[in-house]
């Protein structure tokens, strides 16, 4: 059966390429053209036909020349919306596509960057329930924003996107599939509550100096240090000028997030709670580091540093 089946779908690709071939993954960027590219009357064109249909018959039946003028004029006309739907596809570009960040079970944000060579007008892109509208200048890019669901942590492929337009006169539809070859990452969903992470005991390593408003101690001019921190009474009771230290040291440990250190835990609660552990290092602004089973994130902070931390737990096995 399997080999029947096989031999079907080669006959029906060599036959019918647009059925088939098109249906698969592609590398972009990716150009429309016409053998992908399909024409279906809308209802309102069905609606129309037939009244056009009763048109002719009417005014063959009293032999109204201006009638049958009429309805053919309305007839071509109708054809001509058929081409210009199908031009109004022809040719599109969808050059690359832009990936944002988001969690498993929130959509992530997509933005497609479509461009063209002449001026197309109501072009629709859908994404699952999702769905935009633009039109293109000659020889300009269109950047659209869509979402697309989620599930699962890690890579996944993105699905497909069909591209249609009913413009000029709502009479056809010419639509098209769209499956590039892609993959977005999806970071692993923080588990809600649980113990915070602990901390390295206070180090000296991890003091640094801030500047403050209140007098911490005297020490010995240092050149650069400005006049106005000079202390000129005190020096003059020594043989060395004295300046006024405002400086204070405070106790920045950083976190040291191991993967090492859940053991109770599966795999996916342990990437949970190191999520949840990333994400509150972030929001409290704090050093941090990251161990993962063949990956060790240094000490760092910031949005990169976030980042990073993030793709790699989504990565994870």
């Amino acid at each position: 059966m399997a080999p029947l089946l096989q031999r079907a779908q080669q006959l029906a690709e060599r036959r019918l390429p647009s059925l088939t071939r098109y249906r698969r993954a592609e590398k972009l960027p990716i150009e429309l053209h016409r053998r992908r590219i399909y024409i279906v009357p809308t209802g309102f064109g069905l609606g129309f036909s037939v009244l056009l249909l009763v048109m002719l018959v009417g005014a063959l039946n009293y032999a109204n020349n201006a009638a049958l003028l009429l309805t053919c004029l309305l007839g071509a006309a109708s054809a001509a919306s058929m081409l210009v739907a199908f031009r109004d596809l022809d040719g599109l570009r969808l050059g690359h596509i832009r990936a944002g960040h988001a969690v498993a079970g929130q959509p992530i944000e997509l933005t497609l960057a479509f461009d063209s060579s002449r001026v197309r007008q109501a072009i629709r892109v859908e994404l699952g329930r999702d769905a935009t509208a633009f039109a293109i200048e000659a020889g300009a890019v269109v950047h659209l924003k869509l979402m697309m669901p989620t599930t699962r942590r890690g890579w996944q492929p993105l699905a497909r996107l069909r591209v249609w337009s009913s413009w000029p006169l709502g009479l056809f539809r010419a639509w098209s599939w769209l499956h590039p070859e892609q993959s977005v990452l999806v970071w692993p969903r923080p588990e809600e509550a649980g113990p915070p992470p602990v901390a390295p005991a206070e180090d000296a390593r991890y003091m640094r100096l801030l500047q403050g408003d209140e007098l911490a101690a005297l020490r010995e001019y240092r050149v650069g240090d400005p006049q106005r921190h000079v202390a000129w009474k005190a020096s003059a009771r020594h043989d060395n000028l004295l300046v006024k230290d405002f400086e204070r040291a405070q106790n920045r440990p950083q976190w040291q997030l191991d993967w090492r250190r859940l053991d109770g835990l599966d795999a996916e609660s342990r990437i949970s709670r190191l999520a949840r552990w990333v994400n509150e290092a972030q929001a409290q602004q704090r050093h941090f580091s990251l161990w993962l089973p063949g990956n060790i994130i240094a000490n760092g902070s910031g949005p990169e540093h976030y980042a990073h931390c993030m793709n790699a737990l989504a990565q994870l096995p």
